[in-house]
């Protein structure tokens, strides 16, 4: 048996953004805690009998600590990070769970392919807090040192057993085959679902957003940002493939119209719905819907604009495009405010609080790299302001500002106003 690292964070960050209370129960930091960090292989061989006590001790208290989340803090979803890869383990916590009524759902992720191993080693095992400043070579050594113990007492899950009424999915190959048992109901499928999608390719996600309201085209200072950002693409991706999803809104396929690459233009990744609210200003909607004014200061992410959306709304309805985001390569996605920041949430673990208020600038693209404990970010600024400026008189200006406004005679009034609304 070789494993591949499968970041179980990354379904509790899925199912956390879908809103299902959802918490991880990492065997390995209460073994930290209880036992000190910088464990080597030896710890883990199965014929140290003073290792095996303390790798116990640490999983029944994590075991305790779930239990106790789950009766006193209402959880929906446990995760328990631990190996778990002997039928002796996995019975011990279906007997555990049993007494409280708890549904078990094991995840194995198996490899035979060595260049894939070695890979996950190099990109993952490396970076985790047991080789935290450890030489990388001498922390390869060693880990593939624990594999070697985990060998020697490994039992795969299957139907051919005592496990034959075990819920669980067997990935094998990072996903090239994957094994599913007695799945049941609505989150056991997401999580199957959510799990076929990954892979453990190293990607980035790259974000650009268009101006707030409407369907309009590309304003002077857009078409200059459009210019410019195929040689920004190009200068931080170099050859590498990138694919360019847009929504169906003019704006965003119009700044996509100069990137030299494959484009897509999906109408899920339209802007959020303000409904009869769609163009207003807040001081309108203010005047016009007080009630509804007070209700989204009061809770912008559950919010839903009369005839439109809230945020949570967008969450849900953007399910499909993190189900293929996470299949994918390299990605550029040309799109909304309130759109973005559902996603960027997502790879940034972010809460529902925060969702609403992130800061997704005009004019800036947002690289995202995730990693397996992190997800590196850089943002890159056009200065298309500065251009603008220098290119411009004041009746251009004035243009401009008409255009963003909603037309001359709003642009008196819109300079004793707040900006125009911010979904």
């Amino acid at each position: 048996m070789n494993e591949i690292f499968i970041d179980l964070k990354c379904i509790c960050r899925y199912l956390q953004w879908l809103s299902v209370s959802t918490k991880v129960f990492n065997v390995g930091n209460y073994r930290r805690k209880l036992h000190g960090a910088h464990q080597m292989h030896s710890f883990f061989d199965p014929h140290n009998t003073e290792g095996e006590i303390a790798r116990n001790e640490a999983a029944i208290e994590a075991l305790g600590d779930m239990i106790k989340w789950f009766l006193e803090e209402d959880g929906t979803v446990a995760i328990f990070d631990a190996t778990n890869s002997t039928r002796e383990r996995r019975s011990m916590i279906i007997n555990y769970c049993k007494k409280y009524d708890i549904q078990v759902m094991f995840i194995e992720s198996v490899c035979q392919d060595e260049s894939l191993i070695l890979q996950n080693i190099m990109d993952v095992k490396l970076s985790s807090p047991d080789y935290k400043d450890m030489d990388p070579d001498k922390a390869a050594e060693d880990f593939r040192a624990r594999i070697s113990h985990y060998e020697e007492v490994y039992e795969p899950v299957n139907d051919k057993s005592s496990e034959n009424d075990y819920t669980y999915i067997k990935l094998v190959n990072v996903g090239s085959q994957v094994v599913i048992n007695m799945i049941q109901g609505y989150l056991q499928s997401r999580i199957v679902y959510y799990l076929m999608n990954l892979h453990i390719l190293p990607r980035s996600i790259f974000f650009s957003r268009g101006k707030i309201g409407g369907d309009s085209s590309l304003s002077p200072r857009g078409r200059k940002y459009a210019l410019a950002l195929p040689d920004l693409i190009k200068a931080n991706l170099g050859d590498q493939p990138l694919t360019v999803w847009t929504s169906t809104l003019k704006r965003t396929i119009e700044t996509a119209k100069h990137l030299p690459y494959q484009k897509l233009h999906w109408k899920v990744l339209d802007e959020l719905d303000a409904g009869v609210c769609d163009g207003m200003t807040y001081e309108e909607i203010e005047e016009k819907y007080p009630e509804d004014y007070n209700n989204r200061d009061e809770d912008k992410f559950n919010y839903r604009y009369r005839g439109g959306e809230s945020y949570r709304d967008v969450v849900y309805r953007l399910e499909p495009v993190i189900m293929e985001l996470e299949r994918q390569q390299n990605i550029l996605i040309i799109g909304h405010q309130a759109i973005l920041r559902c996603i960027y949430a997502y790879f940034q673990k972010l809460s529902q609080d925060d969702l609403p208020y992130i800061k997704i600038p005009l004019h800036t693209v947002i690289q995202l790299t995730p990693k397996a404990y992190t997800c590196n970010e850089d943002r890159y600024k056009i200065d298309i302001d500065a251009e603008f400026l220098s290119g411009c008189n004041m009746s251009n200006i004035i243009t401009e500002i008409c255009n963003r406004v909603g037309g001359r005679k709003k642009v008196a009034k819109g300079w004793k106003q707040r900006k125009l609304l911010s979904w």
